[in-house]
């Protein structure tokens, strides 16, 4: 069997390496598929694939109908909607992701972006500091609870959201429950962002929500951009000038944005969350793992297409 890594954006050396090992080690040929620029090459590549690993590549159905052998796709991350699942659950093709294994990255960039934010994006003047200041944590997932452990270190007291996270296992991480948005953003100077993209979540902050901060409150979004009404955000930015919003998404709307409010928001140049050597490789082997136990062993534990 053949198991395809297609990647726009390479795995690190290492992380290659350690997948090649992982394929090999159990009998199958692996295919490396890096800085392709256009989709035909991975149409060509995919058709004759038993197994596909890719990163933020976008795997539709046009690229379904052409993997004929195609029986699982892992994204090597834990955003997956740069996949098709209905196409790709139509072509009875197991999708799953890697959970977890960014999440430290993630959350560490998180208070990169904060301290930068109640700093004043370094520009001279007097900021403030984060300890004793109140954190929300929307959505407790993987990368939320590494979020919370690492603002215990800074002092900060945290709350989360998470209607499908228990109380129980917020309340073992010292993490105090809420149970709405609004209590979230009402009640906490800092707002970090960690909802997936999905038909309920897309543009669901906005205006109402954003107003709704404390006096110099703070947005951080290493989440997706579509979460984000831009249109809403813009406007309570330009009502509550206190206000500041930073991301490691560059939103639609990011060069008026850099324009008008100038020095009060940030936006990374490419999505950098995950970007770390560490990451890198351990999403990419956990990727590898997971195709050989399907492939193998029938194995779906990650699969996000029942």
């Amino acid at each position: 069997m053949k198991i395809l890594v297609a990647t726009e954006k390479p795995f690190a050396a290492v992380a290659v390496d350690g997948i090649r090992k992982v394929i090999e080690g159990a009998g199958y040929e692996l295919e490396l598929l890096e800085k392709y620029t256009t989709k035909e090459e991975l149409l060509n590549a995919v058709a004759s694939a038993d197994g596909l690993i890719i990163r933020s590549d976008k795997v539709d159905a046009e690229v379904l109908d052409a993997a004929k052998q195609l029986k699982i796709v892992v994204r090597a991350g834990a955003g997956y909607d740069n996949v098709d699942l209905a196409a790709a659950t139509a072509h009875n093709v197991c999708v799953e992701n890697t959970p977890g294994q960014n999440s430290n990255a993630v959350a560490e960039l998180v208070f990169g972006l904060a301290v930068m934010a109640v700093r004043n994006m370094y520009n001279g003047t007097s900021g403030t500091e984060l300890k004793e200041k109140s954190l929300g944590i929307h959505a407790f997932g993987q990368v939320g609870r590494n979020v919370a452990r690492i603002a215990k270190g800074f002092g900060m007291k945290v709350s989360a959201l998470d209607p499908y996270c228990p109380d129980e296992v917020m309340v073992a991480a010292e993490v105090t429950p809420v149970h709405s948005v609004e209590e979230l953003y009402q009640n906490n100077k800092v707002v970090s962002l960690h909802i997936p993209a999905t038909d309920e979540t897309r543009k669901s902050v906005g205006y109402d929500l954003v107003m709704m901060l404390p006096k110099n409150g703070v947005l951080i979004n290493t989440a997706r951009k579509e979460v984000i009404d831009e249109e809403g955000l813009c406007k309570a930015l330009r009502e509550r000038p206190d206000l500041k919003y930073v991301a490691d998404i560059k939103p639609d709307l990011a060069a008026e944005m850099e324009q008008e409010f100038e020095g009060r928001v940030f936006f990374t140049p490419k999505k950098m969350g995950a970007q770390t050597s560490e990451a890198n490789i351990n999403a990419g082997i956990a990727a590898a793992n997971q195709v050989v136990a399907f492939l193998r062993d029938g194995i779906d534990r990650f699969r996000v297409n029942k």
